[in-house]
């Protein structure tokens, strides 16, 4: 599953959102992501911005309550996710908007790992009993054992996904390690979730068996908001997805190391010993006398040129005549 990410990208504005799901709808992503916020129900005046970024925000709060859509503007994102073919997928930040989205009728419920110590939260979404993709980024381990517990617990089907809570992650900030990690400790769907604002990450995760990617997208990494540096730009996510099928594809069609079908191929690639210089009746072969010339099957094989050393020509050779057993003494 490959999950583009719009999160505040569009700066509240509902006009700039559906510009967002009409670019995406071409570029091979399976769903778009969304963060529903309800700034009453999640924040306060005294939450502090992670970055001072806004001009027109005095508070964290202030910014929130900026972003919100109404029920009726969810729903229509969500029915223009839909029209295109993709699914509308959000992360809440409040029961209040778990409510919401259960209104409009989302299939599954991404969390952020702001959010995994957040248990009422989870134990709001658990009753929707719908699946649940968990972010990693700021848990440890032991508060990510918890909250997987809890909802295998609730037989809820749940994924992992590795991530870095840096904005943008650094490649020795990346840990795919983990992404195997994720896999053996829960036995469960793990994934990346990248902020490295660049196709590598995703691609390097694909190679090593993540299931599910997530990145932030955006129409240019100049636009404002405080995750455009980490996003990753529409054009470039059309080679990111070709690129994840085509690794995923690979990854189905495992190779062995069989090339009995390569005669033709050899035959023509493969070489034959030859004469570098022209040579006398009687002269003495030493490695600076050969050279290996195609085809193969015009004189002895290139393979095999220790065989000849020290033994005596029998008749003269021209330069760069092939070399056969019958020359040679």
């Amino acid at each position: 599953m490959i999950i583009a990410e719009i999160a505040q990208a569009h700066d509240g504005s509902l006009g700039i959102l559906h510009s967002y799901i009409d670019a995406l709808a071409s570029t091979g992503i399976d769903a778009i992501k969304f963060q529903t916020h309800i700034a009453d129900a999640e924040s306060s005046t005294y939450e502090p911005f992670r970055i001072k970024f806004s001009y027109e925000d005095a508070t964290r709060y202030d910014y929130w309550k900026r972003m919100e859509f109404t029920p009726e503007q969810w729903a229509g994102i969500k029915q223009h996710c839909g029209d295109k073919g993709l699914e509308f997928i959000s992360s809440p930040f409040s029961n209040m908007a778990v409510d919401m989205l259960e209104e409009i009728g989302v299939k599954r419920y991404k969390i952020g790992s702001g959010e995994i110590t957040n248990h009422l939260l989870l134990h709001r979404v658990a009753l929707t009993q719908k699946p649940v993709i968990l972010s990693s980024g700021m848990s440890t381990w032991d508060e990510l054992d918890d909250a997987v517990n809890y909802f295998t617990s609730q037989h809820i089907d749940v994924s992992v996904l590795q991530c870095v809570s840096a904005y943008p992650a650094k490649p020795e900030q990346w840990g795919l390690n983990v992404i195997q990690q994720l896999k053996d400790r829960y036995n469960v769907k793990a994934g990346y979730s990248d902020h490295s604002g660049d196709i590598y990450a995703c691609l390097a995760a694909a190679a090593l068996g993540a299931e599910i990617f997530e990145f932030h997208a955006v129409f240019d990494k100049r636009m404002f908001g405080p995750d455009a540096p980490a996003s990753i730009a529409i054009d470039e996510i059309i080679k990111l997805t070709e690129g994840i099928h085509q690794i995923k594809k690979a990854l189905l069609h495992p190779s062995v190391k069989d090339n009995s079908g390569m005669h033709q191929m050899k035959t023509i690639f493969e070489k034959s010993l030859s004469v570098n210089q022209a040579l006398k009746k009687g002269t003495v072969l030493e490695f600076k006398h050969l050279e290996a010339k195609k085809p193969k099957g015009h004189g002895l094989a290139a393979a095999d040129y220790k065989d000849v050393l020290g033994r005596k020509l029998k008749s003269d050779k021209q330069q760069w005549d092939f070399l056969l057993d019958a020359d040679i003494e």
